[in-house]
């Protein structure tokens, strides 16, 4: 029986499709049957690497010439066959059971001790060129990626440039995907809700399909889009070259509803104070119900003697601490002149902090230094190292994010105080004319605490705005009236609350 099975193979699909070497392959087989007078009564064609097992063609083939479909098979070359040792080892058993395995490039008798020794070397030297591959694309892999270059094809929102080059935010999809970010990190927004969305604004895959939700979720966990590199199946993180879409603040914010850090649940009733009142006595939250067509809030525990409150009471005491925010026109007048007076003296403010910032990036690019030399040391090991190594990168994104917006004056200590300013003077007419979400983000913003002590709700405006509150009560507690002595003393204040909010804000971000 001269019938023999025909095996060609290449690497990749993009190979099959556009290469020459799978008909390159059939003819050098197909001469050497005709020379040796053979029938090649069946092709195993594959488009797979053979650095591994599993190839689904070569093991349907091999499994045919266990059962005697043939005599043998030709293949091109012996690294065409296998270029693991484990492949290799099974070409040998049906060898060793009599089956003929000829290669078209190569006179070899694999039935002589001679010939079959000259097969294995170069078995062991195809295998042998694929572990040396291998170690020198990881060796540019991460040369790259030590760059601050992502080698793989760019994310959604990007467009590659070229090979050694960052990858660029592409005009069309990039703002879409930040507005995707923008949409999720408010919680008004499912994953199916989200999904309707991109479809709407007319966001697309690569492939021009639309995105499904597990396309979704990476987008929303890739910090690609903040400035770093991750690689998941090593856990490592790398900072990135290429422009960032977004901050790391608003990557937090999203992190921390995907996480369920923020409750974004469709609640059956909407209450207007749900989850923001609190019991003074047993610390619960407040839970609300109706009641004869009003709205309560009572406490979790049965057993609490705290009693309920009704909604309506709850927002007076809560306009009744918005009224000490207002300012009258003498106050209006006299800030927004020492406000002037403040931007004037801006720009030296902005670079000493653009410069401060610099100095804390240096501080962590020591303690980077330091942590590679304790790795490289063994002192910690590679889980430790890369929880480290993330964690201090995360930290810098945050502080170059801050120092790119004070450098180009994005942020403004006049403005944000200005901004404090208006908000307190206008709390208590912006609740009275709001709708329930602008009047639950003004309470989440001007207060830090609502306990109900018995039938009274207690609230705690929180900083800077107590300050503000209390700005006419001296060291004793009786009223100072005069305007200039009292905001001069105060906007001093104020602004230094302002930067120590900032600071701890940056630092619990980082």
């Amino acid at each position: 029986m001269n019938q023999f099975f025909g095996y060609i193979r290449v690497s990749t699909a993009r190979q099959g499709e556009h290469g020459v070497s799978l008909q390159e392959q059939r003819e050098a087989i197909t001469r050497h049957a005709q020379r040796s007078s053979l029938d090649v009564v069946q092709w195993f064609e594959e488009q797979e690497t053979a650095a591994r097992r599993g190839r689904p063609v070569f093991g349907r083939m091999l499994r045919e010439l266990r059962k005697g479909c043939a005599r043998g098979v030709i293949i091109h070359k012996i690294d065409r066959s296998a270029r693991n040792l484990k492949d290799w080892a099974d070409l040998g058993e049906l060898i060793d059971q009599g089956i003929e395995v000829q290669f078209a490039n190569e006179s070899l008798d694999l039935h002589s001790r001679g010939g079959r020794l000259s097969a294995d070397i170069q078995a062991v030297v195809a295998s042998d060129y694929i572990r040396n591959l291998r170690e020198e694309t990881k060796k540019g892999f991460y040369g790259r990626l030590k760059q601050g270059l992502f080698p793989m094809p760019a994310p959604l929102g990007y467009s590659n440039v070229g090979s050694g080059k960052p990858k660029e935010p592409d005009s069309k999809t990039a703002p879409l995907v930040k507005q995707l970010f923008d949409l999720y990190s408010t919680g008004r927004f499912g994953f199916h809700q989200l999904l309707a969305e991109a479809e709407r604004i007319g966001l697309r895959g690569r492939s021009g399909k639309l995105i499904t939700r597990n396309g979704l979720s990476k987008i929303l966990n890739n910090r690609f889009y903040m400035g770093l590199i991750s690689i998941a199946k090593t856990s490592e993180t790398f900072q990135g070259s290429h422009e960032p879409l977004i901050s790391k603040a608003l990557f937090d914010r999203v992190h921390d509803v995907l996480h369920g850090k923020t409750n974004t649940r469709v609640q059956r009733h909407d209450f207007l104070f749900r989850r923001r009142l609190m019991c003074k006595d047993c610390c619960h939250t407040l839970i609300g119900e109706t009641h004869k067509s009003f709205v309560y809030y009572r406490c979790q525990v049965r057993e609490c003697p705290t009693t309920a409150i009704r909604e309506e009471a709850a927002e007076q005491a809560i306009l009744s601490r918005f009224t000490t925010l207002q300012l009258s026109p003498d106050e209006t007048r006299y800030c927004f002149e020492e406000l002037g007076r403040i931007r004037s003296d801006a720009t030296k403010r902005q670079e000493e902090i653009a410069a401060s910032l610099q100095v804390q990036i240096g501080q962590l690019e020591d303690r980077l230094t330091r942590l590679t030399d304790a790795y490289i040391d063994r002192l910690i090991d590679k889980d430790t190292f890369e929880q480290r190594k993330t964690a201090l990168l995360m930290e810098r994104r945050q502080l170059e994010d801050s120092q790119a917006q004070w450098r180009a004056g994005q942020r403004s200590e006049a403005d944000e105080l200005q901004e404090i300013l208006e908000q307190a003077d206008s709390a208590y007419s912006g609740y009275n004319s709001g709708d329930p979400t602008d009047k639950r983000d003004l309470v989440d913003t001007v207060t830090s605490n609502r306990a109900l002590n018995g039938k009274s709700l207690e609230v705690t405006l929180s900083s800077p705005f107590d300050a503000i509150a209390k700005r006419f009560e001296n060291i004793s507690g009786s009223p100072r009236r005069d305007i200039h002595r009292t905001w001069h003393r105060l906007l001093p204040k104020l602004l230094n609350l302002l930067q120590r909010k900032q600071q701890s804000q940056e630092k619990i971000a980082a």
